[in-house]
């Protein structure tokens, strides 16, 4: 059988038909035209070989940039050549979701190192079998918590926009009342949180680092969330976590996060990971997959799905959630950058992070007219204050092949180091941002 058949004009019109439409181009018309990908343009009866030559040319258009100073949710790291050697064998590109579990043990035995992993770097009790991104992972982990006498969940301002986005999407229709606390110096602010919280809160949610790169105070962020009687919800940076408390020795019930930072590439946005773990009390309102070691007939180790709360056919009338596919593959990726990093190497990654970080915020404030947007203390990201100089400094950036920082608004704009950048890399920027502002 041939690996690709196409299908033909008939059954295009007939599946088309089926939908109730004209053509292919109606398919999209809820998407804004903007964001339309423009025809190739690329005439009929070329040849394959003509054909890639044209679509590598326009591939040249592109801008690769040799530095990258932005994160903010989507992070360039190293990825050792191992983990790009092991998860493309072919056994594991060609596996879906174990639909006969017990037959596919290498899969299973995949998620569950996957979970090990990440229950104790989250330092939680049970992790899944992972969901679409980061930012769904956060609304179904809020969504855990809500029911009919506790329906509000206080979410700290300063957490990705993706997430708060998607946190709105998810909480719309099921009758959840999202409230957002003001920002202090960058970070949830405490005081306010006290005052928010009540008999009512299902949940608070608070990422860390947050959006803004900066350091949150779980621990009291926890405090008030026991104090009423709530749930604790933490998105956590799993590559600055080799480092940080652990948010389930923060009082943290649920950790959710994006875990793309684990091995997986950029790539256009990134291939995403969403990660969920909480505690042993929690585990059965956990969506998605648990995988579980035991032992079989003959006493050898063995795999099975302990707890599969998968919609579409397990309990569908009592589902909370939809999700229904793990990113095996995302997850087997991860597991195989965890393994090969290694506790010591994670923290090494995350630590030269954070000390690059701070050597280019030091080179920034020195500069004048640039100044730290926030106190207190920060890892791999921070915020700068440009006065209105923004938008010249990005430019003069991406003359001399440096992505800058996301900007945040005309004078704000959030950095990111990671161990991909070197010292040369960030004195280089430093001297043409001073030129940018001063000249």
């Amino acid at each position: 059988m041939a690996n690709y058949l196409s299908m033909t004009r008939a059954e295009q019109e007939a599946m088309l038909a089926a939908v109730g439409a004209k053509n292919v181009t109606e398919l999209y018309r809820d998407v804004p035209s903007a964001l339309l990908a423009k025809p190739l343009n690329i005439p009929s009866g070329v040849s394959q070989q003509e054909t890639a030559e044209r679509m590598e040319a326009m591939a040249k258009r592109n801008t690769v940039f040799d530095v990258v100073l932005r994160g903010a949710g989507s992070y360039r790291r190293y990825i050792p050549s191992v983990v790009g050697a092991l998860s493309k064998r072919s056994e594991f590109l060609t596996a879906y979701t174990p639909y006969q579990a017990e037959m596919s043990q290498g899969i299973l035995q995949s998620i569950f190192e996957y979970q090990t992993m990440i229950a104790r770097l989250t330092g939680t009790d049970v992790a899944n079998a992972s969901v679409y991104s980061g930012a769904s992972a956060a609304a179904e982990g809020v969504l855990m918590t809500a029911d009919r006498n506790r329906n509000v969940v206080i979410v700290a301002t300063a957490i990705r926009p993706d997430v708060k986005e998607v946190l709105r999407t998810y909480t719309e229709g099921r009758g959840v009342t999202l409230k957002f606390l003001p920002l202090k110096d960058g970070r949830c602010d405490s005081d306010a949180l006290r005052e928010a919280a009540d008999k009512t809160t299902a949940a608070i949610y608070a990422e860390q680092p947050d959006f803004y790169g900066m350091i949150e105070d779980l621990a009291a962020i926890g405090a008030i969330a026991k104090e009423v009687g709530a749930k604790f919800v933490v998105g956590l940076d799993p590559a600055m976590g080799a480092i940080l408390k652990a948010p389930g020795a923060c009082g943290a019930d649920i950790v959710v996060g994006e875990a793309q930072t684990l091995g997986l590439p950029t790539a256009f946005g990134g291939l995403q990971l969403g990660f969920m773990a909480c505690k042993q009390k929690e585990m059965r309102k956990l969506p998605g997959r648990i995988v579980g070691e035991t032992v079989d007939a003959e006493g050898n180790r063995a795999y099975v799905l302990t707890l599969q709360a998968r919609e579409q056919h397990i309990r569908r009338d009592k589902a909370s959630s939809n999700i229904c596919s793990n990113q095996a593959h995302c997850a087997l990726t991860a597991a195989i950058y965890m393994a090969a990093m290694g506790p010591q190497g994670m923290r090494e990654v995350a630590t030269a992070s954070a000390s690059l970080a701070h050597y280019f915020a030091r080179l920034l404030t020195d500069i004048p007219g640039i100044s730290m947007a926030y106190g207190g203390e920060f890892l791999q990201e921070f915020v700068t204050v440009a006065n209105g100089k923004s938008e010249a400094v990005l430019k003069a950036l991406a003359k001399e092949g440096i992505l800058g920082g996301l900007p945040l608004d005309g004078d704000r704009i959030l950095w990111c180091c990671t161990e991909t950048v070197r010292k040369e890399d960030l004195d280089r920027a430093a001297a043409i941002i001073r030129r940018a502002v001063c000249d």
